[in-house]
């Protein structure tokens, strides 16, 4: 089942397939290490939602809801 980062439920993981941003947004979650292939797993959200925690290459990263939007994802069973 493929959906974005930002519709992910608490505990879920996935593997990122592709990121659906431009310019400085892309080159910054490519920085942080969100590159294809990556196992993401969702630790927390906000009591509004914004912004999450997620635990990607062994440590954690808080990102704002609308860069979680441009993460596209399949969600694996563990």
């Amino acid at each position: 089942m493929n959906k974005t980062l930002d519709q992910f439920s608490i505990g879920e993981t996935g593997i990122v397939k592709a990121v659906i941003a431009e310019g400085k947004i892309k080159r910054r979650l490519f920085d942080m290490g969100i590159t294809p292939g990556a196992e993401v797993f969702m630790r927390k959200r906000a009591p509004l939602g914004d912004p999450i925690e997620i635990t990607l290459r062994g440590y954690e990263l808080t990102l704002r809801k609308s860069e979680a939007a441009c993460v596209n994802m399949e969600v694996t069973d563990k």
